[in-house]
């Protein structure tokens, strides 16, 4: 296999059960860095994706957060898709049940520390700010910012609702992603991870084609990027779809998948 670049997708992926790399990974990140880029790719915010890096000693290599809506290259924002704050506000004020966190960059705004919040501090590492959606809304529109990533958080039947209202009015405009039964990811329609991936190519990586690219994924957003790269791996525990769209699959990721993969093809 002619692999010249690696993306990987992070939660379900790569990480293990502690929420690390394994020393396996580390290993193999360490021995093919310096001539194969290795890019993490995902629905987190930076914040969440650089104590990665650094434990796998590629904090020089560019990030792609937010599903492919904010791309960073040597710590400087190189492209930036964000959500209308006019239709944020109207998804923001759909139910007060459902807990609705704003990401811009590396800021996560949340109104109150409840159970969805910390949950999500405890998964990711990161400390959020409290502050109620409009106010954070008002802010953005000041600073002519949005929101990387709208997450919303609540009981199966509000995220039920929220589904329904969010596929009927917006799914012309958002990607609207149901990572659980109870969490909907909601960014624009215009990226994903596939086009972060080409939009790296074209500007940083121009001499690697996407025949030349593996990628791996577990997770329903992961599905385009992985059917049009070279190398798409799925890992044992990705959806089924997933694995039907991926050319070649591997161990799962809390089995060290990845780094199997590239131990074998690198």
């Amino acid at each position: 296999m002619n692999i010249r670049i690696v993306f990987s997708d992070i939660d379900g992926t790569l990480i293990n059960s502690e929420r690390t790399l394994s020393k396996r990974t580390i290993d193999i990140f360490k021995s093919i860095k310096d001539h194969i880029p290795i890019v993490l790719i995902s629905a987190r915010m930076p914040k969440a994706m650089r104590h990665l890096q650094k434990v796998g000693g590629i904090e020089d290599q560019p990030i792609i957060a937010y599903n492919g809506g904010l791309v960073i290259v040597n710590n400087k924002v190189v492209h930036s898709t964000e959500i209308p704050n006019d239709i944020s506000s109207i998804i923001t004020q759909f139910d007060p049940n459902i807990h609705f966190s704003l990401y811009h960059n590396d800021d996560w705004y949340i109104p109150k520390k409840d159970y969805w919040a910390l949950r999500e501090i405890n998964n990711t590492k990161v400390n959020a700010t409290v502050l109620s959606n409009p106010e954070v809304l008002s802010l953005w529109n000041k600073s002519n910012i949005g929101a990387h990533k709208i997450m919303c958080m609540g009981n199966i039947d509000d995220i039920d609702r929220l589904a329904a209202f969010l596929k009927k009015d917006y799914q012309d405009k958002l990607h609207i992603y149901r990572s659980k039964s109870t969490y909907i990811e909601i960014s624009p329609k215009e990226i994903s991870k596939k086009t972060a991936v080409i939009y790296l190519l074209d500007n940083l990586y121009s001499s690697i084609p996407l025949s030349e690219v593996a990628a791996f994924g577990d997770n329903y957003n992961d599905m385009e990027m992985l059917s049009n790269v070279g190398f798409g791996v799925a890992v044992a525990n990705a959806k089924k779809e997933v694995k039907q769209v991926a050319k070649y699959h591997t161990e799962s990721g809390t089995e060290d998948g990845v780094a199997l993969f590239l131990e074998r093809h690198i």
